[in-house]
């Protein structure tokens, strides 16, 4: 019998593809959101969330990328085309690492 190995540490187990991006892009297609905008958010967006959860409280991270999220429906609702949705995004990103740095400056 072979031992158990964990393929995350086999060196000789077979690479598994990320499902995060296709993921991301069903989900996009299902809610009739541009994938691209979604896939090239997704690294800055995960990134923010990481910080916020591990800087403040893990429930705001998420909470807030849905904030995030509503800055976004907004932009596309003035009529922002998705470049323009992805600069209100990038902004909204760098706001919230803005809060905290001074959050983080507080302490």
């Amino acid at each position: 019998m072979q031992p158990h190995t964990d393929p995350g540490t086999d060196p000789h187990a077979a690479p598994h593809a990320d499902p995060l991006p296709e993921w991301l892009a069903h989900v996009a297609a299902v809610l009739e959101v541009d994938p691209g905008l979604v896939l090239d958010a997704a690294d800055p967006v995960l990134d923010m969330v990481r910080d916020v959860a591990h800087g403040v409280v893990r429930p705001a991270g998420p909470m807030t990328a849905f904030l995030v999220g509503v800055v976004a429906g907004r932009a596309a609702e003035a009529g922002a085309d998705a470049s323009g949705v992805g600069a209100r995004v990038r902004d909204a990103l760098a706001d919230v690492d803005d809060e905290l740095r001074r959050r983080d400056g507080a302490r």
